[in-house]
């Protein structure tokens, strides 16, 4: 019988994954508190884990939960009126803001499609897993999710600009 591996060896294992996916859904600001949520739910599911299961979908369907959760409660917060005061801000490479602004300006189904496929390197089985529908359909949100940016970006040359001058972390297969 096979036994799961310590917590913080998993955390480890995963955690980039994790927060590379949360940024996408609900940006780099929001990613922090997600993030948190996704791996205390997780560590108190953890025991319950089947051994031999997929870790990495099954955490990143936490992480998908946990995004929409904020999602949800985002839009129903009040929205400050006054002037806030200035904060530290950590600007992103060039033309990554824009990407992922774009990114999340997408319908929901498409948005955690993609995220999922390219951020968390999840296969389009895994993906449907996650999503609760089926591999074709994921693959198709996933499709025309790109299919949508690229559209965006052919309309916006200065996008296109910016993402040719910034390395690649993972070129997504189509």
């Amino acid at each position: 019988m096979s036994r799961l591996p310590p917590f913080q060896r998993f955390l480890d294992a995963h955690a980039p994954r994790v927060w590379r996916y949360l940024a996408g859904m609900v940006g780099p600001v929001d990613a922090d508190d997600c993030f948190q949520e996704t791996f205390m739910a997780a560590l108190k599911a953890y025991p319950a884990l089947v051994p031999g299961s997929n870790e990495r979908a099954w955490v990143l369907t936490i992480a998908h939960r946990k995004a929409l959760d904020h999602l949800r409660a985002r839009a129903r917060r009040a929205v400050p009126t006054d002037a806030v005061p200035e904060t530290p801000h950590h600007d992103p490479p060039p033309g990554e803001a824009e990407v992922w602004g774009r990114v999340r300006a997408l319908p929901p189904k498409q948005r955690a499609a993609l995220t999922l496929r390219y951020a968390g390197g999840l296969t389009h089985a895994e993906v449907a897993l996650a999503l609760g529908t089926s591999e074709e359909a994921a693959r198709r949100s996933a499709h025309e999710g790109l299919k949508r940016l690229r559209a965006d970006a052919d309309a916006d040359p200065a996008a296109t600009a910016d993402a040719d001058h910034r390395p690649s972390s993972r070129t997504p297969a189509t």
